[in-house]
């Protein structure tokens, strides 16, 4: 499973070891743009768009024109996010549309990112809510004239709340026995103890939560800040340290 370190901080593109996960919404304001010196992959910042206004208020063709600028300013650009609609229940509610219509608008829209710049390499991202919901979006990328087995990389969404419970095994199972190579979105410690085995790829910033929730703070650390919420070693010591312990075993035992 290749790693994202989740981040709101663009300067780490020139600083970090590990593969970074940005959201446009991290990078639109910035004025100065350097290469990246490590690998990362773009975020729509779906979740805070929607949740915000309700709907999209940016653009496919200005979201694609960013998501350029970017691949060509930073390079290493591994991939791009799609404009996705979430299916959790305080999205449908936000947006008052259904699980089809969200489902509708997400394919339409890689539809249309990949019509509008096909240099930038923009994944799919599969919506829903119950196994079946997945299951049926995948035949409406296809229908669409897009083989979801044959992408390189494919997103689910609406699984960061939900892995805690039950429900996130059975739904990645059945998604990747379709033959997908799966990027989680947003993935919690307890969801990759529990899916990590059948992921090609995920990102995370829970490191800042730990940080933030549990006062952390690392002796060798000489920021002002109190803890290290923002701090990108202990970030890189975050993410290194759960990998190891994910890769000692398939499965590893939840815990609560």
């Amino acid at each position: 499973m290749k790693f994202y370190l989740g981040t709101n901080k663009a300067g780490w593109l020139q600083k970090s070891t590990v593969p970074l996960f940005v959201s446009h919404r991290t990078l639109r304001s910035r004025v100065k743009r350097q290469p990246a010196i490590v690998n990362w992959a773009l975020d729509s910042g779906g979740f805070t768009e929607l949740s915000l206004n309700g709907k999209w208020t940016i653009s496919p063709e200005e979201y694609a024109r960013y998501a350029l600028t970017y691949k060509v300013n930073y390079g290493r650009m591994d991939f791009a996010s799609q404009q996705d609609w979430m299916c959790e229940d305080v999205m449908l509610e936000r947006t008052g549309k259904t699980v089809a219509e969200h489902q509708y608008l997400t394919t339409q829209n890689l539809l249309d990112l990949r019509r509008i710049e096909p240099k930038v390499h923009f994944i799919p991202v599969i919506q829903g809510k119950t196994t079946e919901d997945y299951l049926r979006h995948i035949g409406q990328f296809r229908d669409a004239g897009i083989d979801l087995t044959n992408e390189p990389t494919v997103g689910i969404g609406s699984v960061c709340r939900r892995q805690s419970t039950k429900e996130i095994v059975p739904i990645i199972e059945a998604v990747t026995s379709c033959g997908l190579k799966l990027h989680g979105f947003g993935m919690k410690t307890i969801g990759l103890q529990k899916v990590s085995h059948l992921m090609a790829s995920a990102d995370s910033m829970a490191w800042s939560f730990t940080a933030r929730k549990q006062q952390l703070r690392m002796q060798s650390c000489t920021h002002r800040a109190p803890r290290c919420s923002d701090c990108l070693d202990f970030a890189t010591f975050w993410r290194n340290n759960l990998l190891e312990k994910l890769n000692t075993t398939k499965e590893m035992p939840v815990i609560r």
